[in-house]
């Protein structure tokens, strides 16, 4: 119900316009312009400068700050990294002039931010995706919503399908359980925000229809899949995929389908190709697999032109390990039936023999388990521990850049982890083998391995976390090593897990982080939470705070532009910071 207070004399407004005026506790900027009146919200919805300091012509109020301009009478502004201005009714009775401070709004909040992070979106603009993604947190929305337009998103502007972004967002939005309240609407800020810089400038992804028949059974159209990715058809591949959507295949199928087109070649892409598979399936339970139809063909282009492992020189010299997978392979059904009777529980020195020199053991190590019982699962999480060594052990004499190929085995390993829950598909052992093959030819990186931290377990877990944040503020070799032995320390001493994580995520948010430490931190969540022991999940967390230490920190451009959109969602005045 409209209810108008009276905010000056008709005269007074003239003459002083324009002017702030305070009704219904809003404070608003009232002009006159060509012999009208008009009142707006007065803190410019860009970045909240006082928009009555600016100028009015020819009907466009111009902020003087960032030179945001709208329509005086309407509020829509003419420039994209700016919202739409609020505007209050107005009217004049017997020589004063009125204002309604609580007019009807003409969108709910979820439905106005909403349309604000789709705009975000398509103009790569932080701010708005920031503002948007408080926006709708503070209306209550699930975070679902914002993950389903990202979604949308990611998947119909980029040609070359699902990339980094959105595998950044996936893993965002996994962080969430573990983060401080405050932190949970920052992740999804960051996630969004890189979808949009991995869509920015990209033509769309152009849809191909699915084959028309209905009548293939589940086995053929995994076969053709995998034979249209094997010669880099990707528009074949997509149909396939496509038709087995629409006939309702159930989820663990469609998984199978990319697990198997995905390891009849090695290590894809050094491992990002699998990672985003499962990123894109683990999407997809938060938002809904009626998205599948969007989101699992973006996974197409990728699969069909990736970089297969057996290509390069190290897969095949001076040892061919791609051969030793190759013959492993070969084996599956026999090393299967042999086992399906059994139950394999893991020896206590099974991950050190995966870490060992000698590639034939390290098969055999697998070959043997599996004719024992063993599963996909168990020997995945194996191969995931010994990943995590190689991060724990990194030495920092090292090249930088050779922390991503320790990344990259690790991502892998915790996406065949990931997959293992969602398919019984023998090739998924096939994964396993590349996984192990990878530690394996990331050993020279380990030369001399870094000892893994043994403490006592007597220090205060609040200095030692203490201790722990410290490293992340300076950028020196040393912290690398000191991340890792306050982070066992602090475990060892009873800290409390959940505590640790909130503070890892809150650093890793505040910095400029990038694709790899976001990936990282992620997955050593992942794989502490599916650990059974407290000691065997402590390794994760000790690995990926080595690895935070050792990319922070930087500019923290990312978070000064959220800081923004929190003070102005507080109603802050910015311009006077």
């Amino acid at each position: 119900m409209s209810s108008f207070e009276r905010v000056a004399s008709a005269a007074e407004a003239r003459e002083a316009s324009p002017q702030v005026v305070t009704v219904g506790g809003r404070t608003l900027g009232l002009f006159h312009h060509e012999g009208e009146f008009y009142a707006v919200d007065n803190r410019c919805p860009h970045m909240g400068f006082p928009l009555t300091d600016g100028s009015v012509d020819d009907g466009i109020l111009t902020c003087p700050w960032h030179h945001a301009r709208f329509e005086l009478s309407g509020g829509d502004t003419f420039d994209p990294f700016a919202d739409d201005v609020r505007t209050f009714p107005v009217e004049v009775r017997d020589g004063d002039v009125y204002v309604d401070p609580n007019p009807e709004r003409e969108q709910a909040p979820e439905a106005h931010w909403r349309e604000r992070l789709e705009h975000g979106l398509q103009e790569s603009l932080a701010l708005v995706i920031d503002k948007a993604t408080i926006g709708l947190d503070d209306a209550g929305v699930d975070p679902a919503v914002p993950l389903t337009v990202g979604a949308t998103f990611g998947t119909q502007y980029r040609a070359d399908g699902w990339g980094s972004g959105l595998t950044t967002m996936s893993a965002m939005a996994n962080l969430l359980p573990a983060l401080r309240p405050a932190d949970r609407r920052r992740a999804l800020a960051v996630g969004l925000g890189a979808v949009a810089d991995d869509c920015a400038g990209e033509p769309p992804f152009f849809v191909q229809d699915p084959l028309s028949t209905d009548r293939v059974a589940a086995d053929r159209l995994t076969e053709w899949f995998r034979d249209t990715i094997e010669v880099r058809d990707a528009d074949g591949a997509e149909r396939v995929l496509r038709a087995a959507i629409r006939a309702d295949r159930d989820r663990s199928t469609l998984v199978t389908m990319f697990v198997a087109a995905a390891t009849d070649h090695r290590y894809l892409d050094s491992g990002h190709r699998l990672d985003f598979v499962n990123k894109a399936v683990e999407l997809l339970d938060r938002i809904g697999w009626d998205h599948a139809d969007s989101v699992l063909p973006s996974l197409v282009p990728g699969l069909a032109d990736a970089d297969r492992a057996e290509e390069r020189s190290s897969w095949r010299q001076p040892v061919d390990v791609a051969g030793l997978v190759a013959d492993a392979s070969d084996d599956l059904p026999t090393l299967l039936d042999a086992g399906a009777a059994a139950t394999w529980t893991e020896p206590d020195d099974f991950v050190d023999r995966l870490l060992g020199d000698d590639p034939h053991d390290i098969m055999a190590a697998l070959t043997d388990a599996i004719e024992a019982g063993a599963t996909a699962e168990q020997l995945a999480s194996a191969v995931a521990d010994a990943a995590a060594r190689r991060v724990a052990q990194f030495g920092t004499a090292n090249e930088f850049r050779d922390w991503n190929t320790v990344h990259h085995t690790y991502t892998y390993a915790n996406a065949v982890c990931g997959l293992a829950e969602r398919t019984e598909a023998p090739e998924l052992y096939r994964a396993v083998f590349d996984g192990a093959v990878s530690v394996y030819l990331d050993r020279f990186l380990n030369t001399p391995p870094i000892p893994l931290p043994e403490p006592d377990g007597d220090r205060d877990p609040d200095a030692a976390l203490d201790d722990l944040l410290e490293t992340f503020e300076v950028e020196a070799d040393e912290t690398v090593g000191q991340a890792g032995r306050h982070t066992a320390e602090y475990l060892a001493s009873g800290g409390d897990p959940d505590r640790l994580k909130r503070a890892l995520g809150e650093v890793l948010l505040r910095e400029d982080a990038g694709f790899h430490p976001r990936q990282n931190v992620e997955a050593a969540f992942a794989r502490y939470d599916a650990a059974g022991d407290e000691r065997r999940g402590r390794l994760h967390l000790v690995a990926t705070a080595r690895y935070l230490a050792a990319h922070t920190p930087t500019r923290r451009e990312g978070e000064q532009t959220f800081r923004i959109a929190e003070r102005l969602n507080r109603g802050e005045a910015i311009h006077e910071a």
